[in-house]
């Protein structure tokens, strides 16, 4: 009975944001600082769960994990978001005021229904920005590193070069019109969703929650210690999309990372991608 109450502990987690955002006033949707103070809390909320429910030992949360995960935070909340403002979504706002591109019906849709298109939208890139990663070098060397991590926990899904953090960010949301408040509110149910997906909580949602979002058994696997065994369970959230495009593996992984599970510095993650050019000039170098 008590690991059945744990299981609901995500679904009663994801119901909560679902209903903050749409019951919140407008000054609290418009206020710029309430989706970074929710997203604090959920990732707390998360991280004590790990401590009262562990899943496994090997995952347990240290500092030095800690301070590497916050800094990742840090850089995605700040850098990587404005990153993605300027180059992605402002652009995509001008050529949608240049065009005339409207479309005032969908912001009249009922508020879940928003909600579940702009989640669905998402994830649906997502899907194949993550699976063409994992298939095409180029954008495998910019992912690789967060195959690197060598345990699971709440705040592992910020960590990962800038690039591969700036392409998987990218999205047609602000072509479309949408509420505020639903746009929000889908932001912080994939962050529900993510976080637990990557946490260390020993909790097992029931099939109505895990047929149709990603949970810490399909993501763990998607982690396994061999490349050929991540190209599965490709979906950040939603992991009905893999079921759909044949992607999906059960099963879970205990052990996770990539190169005899060697552990990346934050340094050698920036450097990740750009580790053949380099390698190749110093070749070229020694050669001269």
């Amino acid at each position: 009975m008590k690991q059945r109450l744990i299981g609901l502990i995500p679904p009663a987690t994801l119901l909560a944001v679902v209903l903050f955002w749409g019951y919140a006033p407008r000054s609290v949707v418009d206020n710029p600082w309430t989706l970074t103070i929710l997203s604090t809390v959920v990732s707390a909320f998360i991280l004590g769960l790990e401590w009262l429910f562990e899943r496994h030992a090997g995952w347990r949360m240290n500092w030095r994990e800690f301070a590497t995960d916050v800094f990742y935070v840090v850089l995605g909340t700040i850098v990587i978001s404005r990153a993605t403002e300027f180059f992605a979504e402002a652009p995509l706002k001008a050529a949608k005021a240049h065009l005339g591109l409207a479309t005032p019906w969908l912001e009249h849709l009922p508020f879940l229904a928003q909600v579940g298109i702009i989640f669905a939208l998402f994830e649906f890139g997502q899907y194949w920005m993550h699976r063409g990663m994992h298939n095409w070098t180029p954008l495998w060397l910019t992912h690789a590193p967060h195959h690197h991590i060598t345990q699971l926990n709440a705040l592992k899904g910020y960590v990962g070069n800038p690039l591969e953090l700036f392409l998987i960010s990218l999205g047609i949301i602000a072509l479309l019109d949408f509420t505020p408040a639903a746009i929000l509110c889908a932001a912080s149910v994939g962050q529900v969703v993510s976080g637990f997906a990557h946490a260390n909580v020993r909790a097992d949602p029931p099939p109505f929650y895990s047929f149709f979002l990603t949970t810490i058994r399909h993501h763990s696997l998607h982690h396994s210690t061999d490349y050929e065994s991540t190209r599965c369970n490709y979906a950040n959230s939603l992991i009905l999309i893999d079921r759909v495009f044949g992607t999906f593996r059960d099963g879970e992984a205990t052990v996770v990372g990539q190169d005899d599970l060697r552990r990346l510095s934050i340094r050698e993650q920036f450097l990740f991608p750009f580790v053949p050019v380099i390698e190749a000039m110093r070749k070229r170098r020694h050669h001269v």
